[in-house]
């Protein structure tokens, strides 16, 4: 790759070469992780549901194949981006040394930080990319709103991407990462919104919710395939996510440097 390239651009380069390993593996899980989703809940599980009295109602008139199909797509991404972003910087600073290596050369904590957010970006749109491929198979989910909400996904991966890259930087052991694995990302996975509507839950859950992106991603790619959603309400979600990126970016940076050359 030419010198003249951005160093961020660099930097998701040598991911991306790392990955040419493990891709036909990742793409593969990318496809059947919810293919199984979709038939263990959104068919066996979303007849029953389909046939309540209330289902229009809770639902929005919609099958319950097709309310959980964007759901699908923004917790893969998020489950993808997150666990890239734990051990993976803990490779990279403590056992590899591969960021260390990086910074050896005219490339800096910026690159880094950057190359970090474009090579997940990329994975969460491949990722959410496949799920929507699966998606495509079942009548009831097939939208073209799928198309945008690739990009719902990946911005929603991006905004946990970012924030936990900051945290793992700061770690010297990887003790904290099945914690947050087990006790964020899997309830987010649960109660985020992506199988049922948060209205179910008490009110303190669904304030805590609305905070963090992942209900934001959902609702967004949720407006693209259901349609429904005005642009006002879209860029509502937009805002909270971007504040997410935005704020985790910042932080991995600062931390990155300190790390780096402190």
């Amino acid at each position: 790759m030419a010198m003249s390239t951005p160093g961020s651009v660099r930097v998701a380069f040598w991911h991306a070469t790392a990955f040419r390993r493990f891709w036909v593996s990742n793409i593969l899980a990318s496809f059947v992780q919810p293919l199984l989703y979709l038939l263990g809940l959104g068919v066996a599980v979303g007849a029953l549901v389909d046939r309540t009295p209330t289902s229009d109602a809770v639902l929005g008139g919609v099958s319950y194949v097709a309310y959980i199909a964007p759901g699908l797509m923004v917790t893969t991404a998020m489950a993808v981006a997150s666990a890239e972003s734990l051990w993976p910087i803990m490779n990279n600073f403590v056992w590899s040394k591969g960021y260390l290596g990086v910074a050896a050369t005219p490339l800096g904590a910026a690159d880094i930080v950057g190359g970090h957010a474009l090579w997940m970006t990329a994975r969460s749109a491949v990722t959410s990319a496949s799920v929507a491929t699966v998606l495509a198979l079942f009548p009831a989910a097939r939208s073209w709103g799928l198309i945008p909400a690739i990009g719902a996904a990946a911005m929603t991966g991006l905004a946990f991407a970012m924030p936990l890259m900051a945290f793992a930087t700061t770690r010297k052991i990887d003790n904290g990462f099945a914690a947050m694995q087990r006790f964020v990302i899997v309830p987010l996975f649960l109660f985020g919104g992506a199988f049922y509507p948060i209205t179910q839950l008490p009110g303190w859950t669904q304030a805590i919710i609305k905070l963090l992106p992942l209900w934001h991603g959902i609702e967004l790619a949720r407006g693209f395939t259901l349609g429904g959603s005005d642009v006002s309400t879209s860029l509502q979600h937009v805002a909270v996510i971007s504040v997410w990126i935005i704020g985790g970016t910042i932080l991995s940076y600062h931390y990155v440097r300190r790390r780096l050359y402190v």
